[in-house]
């Protein structure tokens, strides 16, 4: 049987299908190593002590490159590597969220997403979240987790919620 981390590198490429698609950013220990030096909220796991069940990456960020990641002008891959460390961000990337099977539908994602917001805020005026998601279940949660830290959200391709 595999195990939590194995279904959990299997679920990420299920979902996003990386290797295939080179404007999307494909994480592996140097860009988690990045993130982290973005700010360490950057990567949060959920681990019962079997390897994780769930997984959160956001990426903090400019207004502009938000933009500009909206319009599609920049993929996400660009975002990840134009966005410096030590600099003022006022935008969150939902870059993603991902939990095993039996361990959805208990709020996980949502709290560590949120925890996480909170976490980052302390540090930077973040003024916005956007996410690009892949499946109703990403936007049904990026929409709850806009609620509930009483940041704008935007869509890349639709118009921002509140």
């Amino acid at each position: 049987m595999p195990t939590h981390f194995e279904r959990m590198l299997q679920l990420a490429d299920d979902i996003f299908a990386t290797k295939d698609d080179p404007e999307q950013l494909d994480v592996d220990q140097d860009v988690l190593e990045r993130l982290r030096s973005l700010h360490p909220s950057t990567v949060s796991e959920y681990d019962e002590g079997e390897g994780p069940a769930a997984w959160i990456l956001l990426i903090p960020t400019t207004l502009e490159l938000m933009q500009q990641f909206l319009d599609q002008t920049l993929s996400e891959k660009a975002l990840f590597e134009s966005t410096l460390p030590g600099i003022s961000y006022e935008a969150l990337y939902l870059c993603s969220a991902m939990v095993l099977e039996e361990y959805r539908r208990k709020g996980i994602a949502k709290r560590l997403t949120v925890s996480a917001i909170e976490d980052i805020r302390k540090e930077h005026p973040l003024k916005a979240l956007f996410v690009w998601t892949f499946s109703e279940e990403g936007r049904l949660g990026a929409e709850a987790i806009a609620r509930l830290t009483g940041l704008p959200l935007h869509h890349r391709g639709m118009p921002a919620t509140s």
